[in-house]
């Protein structure tokens, strides 16, 4: 049997979702000294939902987006396009930090999605939106207990969850690794990450925002009544301002210790053909990851192509986010082969697309926010994965955080407490990555947790996926 290695000989070193011929124009650079109500730094989901959403609130306010790159070229435009609607990573992860709070959680979630869902449809997005749901999948015996407490525990907080067993889950994505799962039926939506976000950034435009890309914020400073942002060829001076960077290093000092830059890596085939799609099922074209610890998320896209994308988490030390750390053929020669294994009806599917991202990444794995400059400054960074969905939440707390309101978001533990910091190096490399063995020897050893894993849990965080 050939090595399935050999799949990626012809594979294009780029994102999928941003090799697309219909990618907008970039806008000019912002050049010269301005000024603005709101100033938004950051032109991935986060800063174009707050943009956006800005405008939606207050028509005559004067809102001015400034991103370093062009709009949606890092995380909102490479990640999986799994838009789940979970604003604290997953029902475990939100039971074990805010069980008071989970019920109103997992409300506002839903009020989430469905408002994303309902933006998409009003401004006319052609975004590949797909509401199919998505399947955690036990493909080692131990997962499946892991699996009925996921079920309960869900259906506790209103989720609409089916369990499906070996027979039930191979006759709607068949594969021989898979052993039994539970379907989250209305909870997650698929989409073109980079088409949603392009459809964010025309919104913006439609309603009036000002949109400056290749314009770089590189210091923020108290200035009067305001906020003074130096950028590449200029000044914005602003009366307020959203910090929307996420990944990459905060004009704020202090938050730059709450968040880590890892490494995600995804593959992408060749579409399938008609024969090859019904070898593998798949007809109502959910979403799917499996509940290891170091697990793999995969889906189809809108032309019948397999993203398959996960398992490795690299961390690199430092804070920088780096071009040349996008590309890593050991983990996409480790994802060849695990797809191989997962697929075996496939063999000979070639991959069109291998890449690679930073994802802002926090202890808790959730979303944290933070008000600062006498009220003037707002930041929220740290989806850790899932900022699809849950950046739109994140924007709509910064803007009631700006606005001085106390609102439903805003009275909630979540977004009134920020996460355990991360030590400074070389403890932050040494921890990420004992954490990092330790959660593989844990998949390999029946889902046994380490003392170190042990006391992380004891800790409050709580490192499971």
């Amino acid at each position: 049997m050939p090595d399935p290695v050999r799949s990626l000989q012809d594979a294009k070193p780029v994102p999928y979702w941003l090799d697309d011929p219909g990618r907008p124009a970039a806008l000019p650079a912002l050049v010269g000294d301005v000024r603005c109500d709101l100033l938004v730094v950051g032109g991935g989901y986060s800063g174009l939902w707050t943009a956006l959403i800005a405008k939606e609130r207050h028509p005559e306010r004067d809102v001015l987006l400034i991103e370093a790159q062009e709009t949606g070229w890092a995380a909102s435009g490479r990640n999986g396009g799994f838009c789940e609607a979970s604003l604290t990573h997953g029902t475990f992860n939100g039971h074990q930090r805010w069980p008071a709070e989970m019920h109103a959680l997992e409300q506002l979630a839903e009020r989430n999605l469905r408002g994303i869902e309902e933006t998409i449809r009003s401004y006319g997005m052609d975004c590949d939106w797909e509401r199919t749901g998505s399947i955690t999948v036990a493909t080692e015996p131990h997962q499946l207990a892991d699996l009925e407490e996921l079920h309960q525990l869900g259906t506790r907080y209103g989720g609409d969850l089916a369990v499906l067993d070996r027979e039930q889950l191979r006759a709607e994505i068949d594969s021989p690794t898979f052993l039994g799962g539970v379907w989250d039926r209305s909870g997650v939506a698929m989409v073109h990450p980079a088409k949603l976000a392009w459809g964010l950034k025309q919104a913006c435009l439609d309603l009036g925002v000002r949109i400056h890309e290749n314009t770089k914020a590189t210091a923020l400073e108290e200035s009067g009544p305001g906020i003074a942002v130096r950028t590449s060829y200029g000044r914005v001076l602003a009366r307020q301002v959203a910090l929307a960077t996420n990944a990459f290093p905060s004009l704020v000092r202090r938050h730059r210790f709450y968040t880590a830059p890892v490494y995600d890596y995804a593959l992408m085939t060749e579409a399938l053909t008609a024969e090859q799609l019904a070898a593998v099922g798949w007809q109502r074209r959910q979403g799917w990851a499996d509940a290891a610890n170091q697990f793999h998320y995969v889906r189809l896209s809108a032309d019948n192509r397999i993203l398959f994308g996960g398992y490795d988490a690299v961390y690199r030390p430092g804070q920088g986010v780096r071009a040349e750390r996008d590309q890593r053929p050991q983990t996409f020669a480790t994802l060849a082969r695990h797809f191989a294994r997962t697929f075996p009806q496939l063999d000979g599917v070639r991959f069109t697309h291998a890449w690679g991202g930073a994802i802002d990444t926090c202890s808790r794995f959730s979303a944290f926010f933070d008000l600062g400059y006498r009220g003037r400054v707002a930041y929220a960074a740290g989806y850790t994965g899932l900022g699809v969905g849950a950046t739109r939440f994140g924007a709509e707390v910064m803007l009631d955080l700006l606005a001085g309101e106390r609102t439903e978001r805003t009275a909630l533990e979540m977004v009134r407490r920020k996460p355990l910091p991360f030590p400074p190096e070389p403890a932050r490399s040494i921890g990420i990555g004992l954490t990092k063995w330790s959660m593989a020897r844990a998949d390999a050893n029946g889902g046994r947790r380490n003392l170190w894993l042990r006391a992380l849990d004891k800790a409050g965080l709580g490192f499971d996926s």
